[in-house]
């Protein structure tokens, strides 16, 4: 329940910053031009708090916080007195009335380079690109434990969270990805990563469907459980003990204890070795064959791993001046690959189920606020970002729509009538309704799987 209340919260906390920034962008760039705002309002439906100010704009907060406006003085959508004609936003020329609009994307988009600089100054902890056990598509492309990833194609990845993203962007081409490492013994490879035999919709994720696993997420090879009556508590091990070999091949980790473990027959006794109080003892365990919950064999003895949390070894800190060219590359990279994601989609070359709704967005926030300011500044930036790129979709009701229609005003010399903007904007409704409405689905289908 806490988890639920916390990730409300910092849902609310991110749309209110995010939505109150883009409003902000529409108000101080219209105020600036000469045009009255009638109405700056942070959410939709009924105001929960209104006040009006001494410039004449009335101020609200509305009940749903999924979206805000600016409402400006304009005679499509009311009488204005022959005074107040020169404030109204249809009477403004044509470059006026673009740069209005733009100026909400154009902020989010101010917002995400400010985040990203904040973050980079505070410094956001993270874990080397250090390949541990691999298995599957990794393994086959030849990822051995102790390379280190520096570069995917011609990206560099200083940290896992720049390799996953640079690896699932690049995934949805599916072409052969060459990604350069430097192996255990300081030899610099490249090793290519094939996503044949994947499915062709969606990124892969790196663990689950690539067998890539992080070092700093492997567990030692230390005994944290041993089952009552289970082969490991008959033939003595306890738990604490350390294995550092199993049927004569050396373990460091639970992942290679496993791993040599399934190569072993039901019944047939393996010696183990195992580190205890500072002396190693010499024990012979049987192993016996079960069946896991998916139906698959598997040969066991019956004990768990020593749960540790692995604690990041990087960090990615720059001073106030360095961090100005990182923030500003760093959103570069964040549009480049939000737009290859986009296209991707509309080409279906990427699944839709890649879309996420409130739901996804409230789990995230609460994931990266508990992860620190760091995170949750590269999430917000995240997250800006997106709005920035969505609101220019060329979609009525859009910024991008509205931008649409200025380039069709510029083109023909004259606005489109009111006809048009009535179609689009039902139009507009419609697309975002069902845009929406996967989005919900997918994040339902999600907490259901």
């Amino acid at each position: 329940m806490e988890t639920v209340f916390g990730s409300i919260w910092w849902l609310l906390v991110t749309l209110g910053v995010l939505i109150t920034f883009h409003e902000f962008g529409h108000f101080v760039v219209a105020r600036r031009l000469g045009v009255r705002v009638l109405r700056f309002s942070v959410g939709f439906g009924k105001p929960l708090f209104s006040r009006l100010g001494r410039d004449g704009t009335e101020y609200v907060i509305a009940a749903i916080p999924l979206g805000g406006y600016v409402k400006m003085l304009d005679e499509r959508e009311g009488d204005v007195e022959p005074g107040d004609v020169h404030h109204a936003f249809n009477r403004k020329p044509l470059g006026t009335r673009v740069a209005i609009v733009a100026a909400g994307p154009v902020f989010n988009l101010i917002f995400t380079v400010f985040a990203l600089w904040l973050m980079f100054v505070f410094g956001r902890p993270d874990y080397l690109p250090l390949v541990g056990h691999t298995r599957g598509v990794a393994a086959e492309a030849g990822f051995q434990r102790g390379d280190r990833l520096t570069h995917v194609g011609d990206r560099a990845v200083p940290t896992w969270s720049d390799a996953s993203i640079a690896i699932a962007t690049a995934s949805l081409a599916r072409d052969p990805l060459p990604i350069r490492v430097v192996d255990a013994r300081g030899v610099e490879r490249v090793r290519t990563l094939s996503f044949a035999g994947l499915p062709e919709n969606g990124e892969p994720a790196l663990v689950r469907d690539l067998g890539f696993n992080p070092k700093q997420s492997e567990l030692p090879s230390i005994v944290g459980v041993v089952a009552a009556e289970a082969p490991a508590a008959r033939a003595g091990l306890k738990v604490g003990d350390r294995v550092v070999e199993l049927a004569g091949t050396r373990v460091e980790t639970f992942d290679q204890l496993a791993e040599v473990m399934q190569r072993q027959r039901d019944g047939e006794p393996v010696a183990v070795v195992v580190e205890r109080n500072g002396s190693l003892e010499r024990l012979n365990v049987v192993p016996r064959a079960e069946t896991d919950a998916k139906g698959a064999r598997v040969i066991r003895i019956g004990i768990g791993a020593q749960q540790t949390q692995a604690r990041p070894d990087t960090e990615q800190r720059f001073g106030p001046l360095a961090a100005i060219p990182a923030a500003l590359g760093e959103t570069w990279q964040m549009t480049r690959d939000t737009y290859a994601i986009l296209g991707k989609l509309l080409t279906g070359q990427a699944s839709l189920k890649n879309i996420s709704g409130p739901v996804s967005i409230a789990q995230y926030a609460d994931m990266s606020a508990d992860r620190g300011i760091a995170w949750f500044l590269s999430f917000l930036a995240m997250v800006s970002l997106s709005l920035a790129v969505m609101n220019l979709l060329p979609i009525p009701i859009l910024d991008g729509g509205h931008l649409l229609y200025y380039l069709i005003e510029l083109v023909k010399g004259s606005p489109v009538t009111e006809r048009t903007l009535r179609v689009g904007q039902t139009i507009g409704l419609a697309l975002l309704a069902g845009l929406m409405g996967l989005a919900f689905y997918n994040d339902i289908h999600r907490l259901i799987s």
